[in-house]
């Protein structure tokens, strides 16, 4: 088949660095700390990568938005088995209010110029957990969408998409081109090999503005505080349901 696919990545801090808010409650330090794809992203990724081992699409382009550094991110998907990548460059004030509205817009764009099939996203980012670009993306081509995706089989021109909702497993079957995000259980991303790190040099990453794709990536929303959450309170260890029942009654709960 000759599909192809858009992966978005995001570049954030890495899941294991501990979170510090900036002395002026602006946002979140990222000077000097360590960042990496987003983990859900690697998930999309993986899954477009066996698409194309499977023969069931052509080429497989990841798409980054974001300041010099996202190229990085990007060359770690070309590394994965992306065969290019587009960095659209957004910074300063603008990459700092970037957000799901748009960078929605930016892939829509992109899904247009490239005359794709498929976009795979990760769900959300683990940086703002914002959980909506997927579905924005999808309003904005007007295509159909499977979201939170823990299995996906291409047949014949349709996608069938095993979906992880509230009360379990939900199956679908919707026309391409589509939007999928990915969830936890998807796959398992791969580690890049030393062979396909030193490959992905050598892939082309192209770069784009917003405006080259008519967008405007003005925020509409403004950040007034940032604060990290309270400090929980150590608990109280009692020996019997008489103690218990005590305290609660000291603290007022009864």
């Amino acid at each position: 088949m000759s599909a192809r696919v858009l992966v978005g990545v995001k570049r954030v801090i890495d899941y294991a660095v501990k979170i510090r808010v900036k002395p002026d409650h602006t946002g979140v330090v990222t000077d000097g700390v360590k960042h990496s794809m987003n983990p859900f992203c690697e998930i999309a990724v993986e899954e477009a990568v066996r698409l194309k081992e499977k023969k069931l699409v052509k080429e497989i382009v990841a798409v980054s938005c974001g300041p010099q550094q996202v190229q990085e991110t990007i060359r770690t998907a070309l590394a994965m088995g992306a065969d290019r990548g587009i960095h659209v460059e957004v910074s300063g004030k603008d990459y700092e209010t970037l957000g799901p509205l748009q960078v929605s817009k930016i892939m829509a764009a992109l899904a247009k110029k490239e005359e794709a099939d498929l976009i795979i996203l990760g769900k959300q980012a683990i940086d703002d957990d914002c959980n909506q670009t997927g579905q924005m993306t999808a309003a904005l081509l007007d295509w159909p969408q499977g979201t939170f995706a823990s299995e996906l089989t291409l047949e014949g021109g349709k996608l069938k998409v095993v979906r992880e909702v509230d009360g379990g497993l939900e199956t679908i079957m919707i026309n391409m081109p589509a939007v999928v995000t990915a969830d936890l259980r998807l796959n398992t991303p791969r580690y890049a090999t030393l062979p396909n790190i030193m490959k992905a040099k050598k892939k082309k990453i192209a770069n784009v503005k917003p405006a080259d794709l008519g967008v405007d990536v003005t925020s509409r929303l403004e950040v007034l505080n940032v604060d990290e959450p309270a400090q929980r309170l150590a608990g109280v260890k009692v020996e019997t349901v008489e103690d218990l029942v005590g305290k609660l009654k000291e603290s007022g709960r009864i």
